[in-house]
C-alpha cells in the first residue's frame, strides 16, 4: 500500500474541488488538509504566519470532525478576513484543539482565486494504510 508521507493535494470533482491531506498521524493529515484548502484560494508561500487563531471542534466521529475543522477555518477566514498558512492540530477522543497562523487578506498580495463556501460530506473519507499513515479528504464548495 502507498506510504502517504506528509503532504496535501487537490483532486478533481466537477464544479467543486477536492482537498486531501496525508500524514504519519491523523492530526498531521488534518493539518495537511487545511493547507490543501488554503491552496485552493491562493499560493501558500504568499501568506505570512503572523497571527494565531485557536479553534476547537468536537464531533461524533473523525470524518465529521474533519468537516467541522475545515468549516471552522472557513468561518475564521471569512469573519477575520484572514488567510492561514500554518496549522497545528491535537486530537483527543473526537475533540480537536487547533491553531492556525496567518495574516489579513491583501488582495494585491494574495490574489485570491476563489472564495470557499464550505467543506462538504462529498467524497468524505479517512483511511489508514498498513504502515499506519493517514489520508483524509473531502470536497469543498467554491
Amino acid at each position: 500500500m502507498k506510504d502517504f508521507g506528509e503532504n496535501w493535494e487537490h483532486f478533481y470533482h466537477e464544479a467543486d474541488i477536492g482537498v486531501r491531506g496525508q500524514g504519519q498521524s491523523l492530526a498531521k493529515a488534518f493539518e495537511q488538509a487545511a493547507l490543501a484548502m488554503t491552496a485552493v484560494i491562493t499560493e501558500l508561500d504568499t501568506i505570512r504566519s503572523e497571527q494565531c487563531v485557536e479553534i476547537e471542534c468536537r464531533a461524533p466521529d473523525n470524518e465529521l470532525l474533519l468537516v467541522d475543522w475545515l468549516n471552522a477555518l472557513i468561518y475564521e477566514m471569512a469573519t477575520r478576513k484572514m488567510l492561514f498558512s500554518r496549522f497545528e492540530v491535537q486530537l483527543e477522543n473526537q475533540h480537536l484543539y487547533g491553531k492556525a497562523w496567518g495574516e489579513n487578506i491583501a488582495i494585491d498580495k494574495h490574489h485570491p482565486v476563489v472564495e470557499i463556501k464550505g467543506a462538504t460530506y462529498t467524497e468524505l473519507k479517512i483511511t489508514q494504510n498498513s504502515q499506519g499513515a493517514w489520508q483524509v479528504q473531502c470536497v469543498v464548495d467554491v
